[in-house]
This record gives structure tokens, C-alpha cells and sequence, in this order.
């Protein structure tokens, strides 16, 4: 174990890229477990950790979002959400969380969210007299939701490294959660914009707020094609995931005439770079899990928890506490395939329900990316507005107590990350 952790240590501190941390700590472990006969056994690891089925989904929900951000996606969205909240006081705010809920159902990840609301919103709300750092602070806190209302490739992830609970049943356990969060954000929010007197736009016309609706309306059933055809069990993820970018496409051409083959292409390369990405920290943290596996790190960890409390509610307070603060110095992704084979067999060890945790740490592992000093979308929203990165964060303290809030409320009743999958059967 002992050279394992050396050089995970060295690795992350000289700076070296999470999958090669991964990588290199889990050969060094199983090396010193079982000589050079182990190397056969990590190669067969690496390959194993990308060769699900599942996987198949993750580049087709990637090519779905980067089709929606290339045919202007967001700009319907935001119409037809200006036209729900155009009257109330800090309008645009609202509106910046609001289409972060409709957007969750068509990217699945945080920073895609980011760039492609906070590109629009964020010039909006300065001309229109918002704080250029409360700008940066609402898109990069609103933007977090992508990930955990489905579909979500972090869960798509999560269900190939823990196989102990199915993608549907983490699909549907988001959906509560990151609603909860999207209402924290709007409660801050309003109150936020009745201190500071932000403004408030002109009522919109009915007739205009039919047509907004209608013109968003192709782009809004995606979730439904998605999550309808896999919760109803009529496609399984993967046949969901490309059927949804084939009517993307559709849509994109036929309907909205905005998409290119110029601007599918894009597509494809940016969907062929994120997924090397994720298949790579895939391989590579399953040489990471076996080993954690084998070493017997996971019990150790779980007597480590008890000897600070018994108590199921303090260990998971604990166990977030350390998950933000991995959160601080890692991305979700790379952060979600170090901790997790170590912390989910430990938590369940201790009798708390995988479902649950699995849904706990996605959430909390999301409200650290507008964590500093990593926090890469609040670090990326605060570059779209151009304001010191310092002053987004102290702007973003209001949201990141609201999310301490929801974190509290999903440790004390697990039954908001299991009740819908429970109907489900």
C-alpha cells in the first residue's frame, strides 16, 4: 500500500495529469503486491474500464449538447424564460437559473453550461446595470445544476465505476436534488434583487410569450425523448442517447436551420477531444479501483470514519467536508474516479444507503466546482464577465450558502435521492 500512496503523492504534487496519477500509484501498488505477474492483471483492468456498453452513451450525450449549443439553442431558451419572468425585479437573475434547469436536460455538464448561457447572460445583466461579479457568480452557481438534473454524463461515469447501482436509478435520484438547488438559487436570488433594487423589464405580451414558447418548444421535449424512453423502459440509455442526437441534428437543420455541416463538424471534434478525456480517466482509475479493491484502503477508510462518531449523519457531514475539499483542487470528473472506489464501498460499509451517497457526493462534487481555488466555472464565468477572479468568489458566497442548505437537507432525508427511483421499482 505504502508505495502506492508515495506515489500518488508525488505525482499530484509535481503537478502530473490525474490519469496518469492513477495510473502510475495503481501499477506501483500492484507491483509491490504481486511482482511483475500483476502487470498482466492492470493491463486487463485499463481495458475492462472502457469496454461497458453503457460508455457507448457518453460521447452520444456530449455530440448532443455540443449540436445545442451550435444551432443557438440558448437563445430560445432564454426567450422563452425572459418572457416567464420579464416582470419581476432582477428578471435576468432568474432567468440565468431558470434556463440553467431547462439546459441540464440537454448538456449534462457544468462548464458547457457555463460558456454557453454565461456567453449571452452575462453582457446582459452589465448593460442592463447588474454587478458584473454577481453576473459571473449567478451563471457559474446556476450552471452546477447541469450535471445533476438528467441526463448527466458524471452519472454516466459514476454507474460504470461503481456497478453496484444502475444510471437510471442516479437519473432519476437527480431530479429532486438539483430542482432543490435550482430553488435555493431563485430564493437568493429574489432576495438579493429586492435588496439591491436590480431591474425589471416590461411585461411580455402573451402573443409573444406563445411564440417564445413554441419556438423553444422542438428543443425542450430533448430531456423528454432522453429520460421518457429510458425511465418508461422503451430504450435503454445508449439507444436514448443517440436517438437524441439524431433528432438534434433534425431539429438543428430542419426546424431552426441553424445548423451547419461546418458547425456538426465542431461537434464531432469537440465531442471526440471530451470523450478521450473521460475514457482515459476511465481506464485508468479502474487500475486506481482494483487496487483499492485488493489493498483493502476501503475498510480502512470506513474504520477511520467511525473512530470520529457513530453517527450516520455526522460521518456523511464528514464525508462532504472532504469532498469539497478534494472538490477545491480537482475538476468532478477526475475528482469523482479518485475518491469514489474508496469512500462508496466504506460508506456502505457503514450501513448508508449506495443511492443515496451516490447522489450526495455528485451534488456536493459539483458545488466545489465554484469552489476556490480550482472552481472552473465560476473561474470561467468570471473571465466571461472580466472581473478579478476574487470578486466573483466573494459574489458567489450568498448561492454557496443556499447550497450548504440543500447539502444539509439531502443528508437528513435520503428519501429525496430515493423516492423517485422507488416508484420506479
Amino acid at each position: 500500500m505504502t508505495p502506492a500512496i508515495i506515489a500518488f503523492v508525488v505525482l499530484l504534487l509535481i503537478g502530473a495529469p490525474v490519469a496518469v496519477v492513477m495510473a502510475m500509484s495503481g501499477l506501483a501498488g500492484g507491483f509491490a503486491m504481486g511482482g511483475e505477474r500483476m502487470l498482466g492483471i492492470i493491463a486487463d483492468r485499463m481495458f475492462s474500464g472502457v469496454s461497458g456498453f453503457l460508455l457507448i452513451a457518453v460521447p452520444y450525450f456530449i455530440f448532443t449538447a455540443e449540436l445545442m449549443n451550435q444551432g443557438g439553442l440558448t437563445q430560445k431558451l432564454i426567450a422563452f424564460n425572459n418572457a416567464l419572468f420579464g416582470r419581476v425585479r432582477g428578471a435576468l437573475s432568474h432567468v440565468n437559473v431558470s434556463v440553467s434547469v431547462f439546459f441540464a436536460g440537454l448538456t449534462g455538464a457544468a462548464i458547457t453550461d457555463t460558456v454557453a448561457i454565461g456567453k449571452i447572460m452575462i453582457p446582459e445583466m452589465k448593460k442592463q446595470g447588474y454587478d458584473a461579479e454577481y453576473a459571473a457568480a449567478i451563471t457559474a452557481c446556476s450552471s452546477i445544476i447541469g450535471p445533476i438534473i438528467p441526463p448527466s454524463v458524471v452519472m454516466v461515469v459514476y454507474a460504470t465505476l461503481l456497478r453496484d447501482i444502475s444510471v437510471i436509478d442516479l437519473f432519476a435520484g437527480g431530479i429532486i436534488p438539483g430542482l432543490l438547488m435550482a430553488v435555493a438559487l431563485l430564493a437568493v436570488s429574489f432576495f438579493l434583487a429586492w435588496k439591491r433594487g436590480y431591474p425589471k423589464q416590461a411585461p411580455t405580451p402573451f402573443k409573444v410569450a406563445a411564440v417564445a414558447f413554441l419556438v423553444a418548444l422542438p428543443a425542450m421535449i430533448v430531456p423528454l425523448i432522453i429520460l421518457g424512453g429510458i425511465l418508461s423502459g422503451m430504450t435503454t440509455i445508449t439507444e436514448a442517447s443517440g436517438f437524441a442526437a439524431v433528432y438534434a441534428i433534425a431539429i438543428g437543420v430542419v426546424f431552426y436551420r441553424t445548423l451547419t455541416w461546418r458547425k456538426i463538424w465542431h461537434a464531432l471534434v469537440v465531442t471526440v477531444r471530451f470523450s478521450g478525456v473521460v475514457f482515459f480517466l476511465l481506464a485508468t482509475s479502474a487500475v486506481l479501483g482494483w487496487f483499492v479493491t485488493r489493498s483493502g484502503i476501503a475498510r480502512d477508510a470506513a474504520g477511520l470514519i467511525t473512530t470520529f462518531s457513530d453517527s450516520t449523519f455526522l460521518q456523511l457531514l464528514l464525508v462532504c467536508a472532504l469532498l469539497i475539499l478534494v472538490g477545491t483542487v480537482m475538476d468532478v470528473l477526475p475528482a469523482l474516479v479518485v475518491v469514489a472506489p474508496v469512500l462508496v464501498p466504506a460508506m456502505i460499509q457503514l450501513g448508508v444507503d449506495p443511492l443515496h451517497f451516490a447522489i450526495l457526493m455528485i451534488v456536493v462534487l459539483n458545488i466545489s466546482n465554484v469552489t476556490p481555488p480550482v472552481g472552473m466555472t465560476l473561474m470561467t464565468a468570471a473571465r466571461i464577465a472580466n472581473v478579478p477572479f476574487e470578486r466573483a468568489i466573494i459574489a458567489s458566497l450568498p448561492f454557496y450558502v443556499a447550497f450548504i442548505v440543500v447539502i444539509l437537507l439531502l443528508v437528513t432525508f435520503p428519501s429525496l435521492s430515493t423516492w423517485i427511483p422507488s416508484l420506479l421499482g
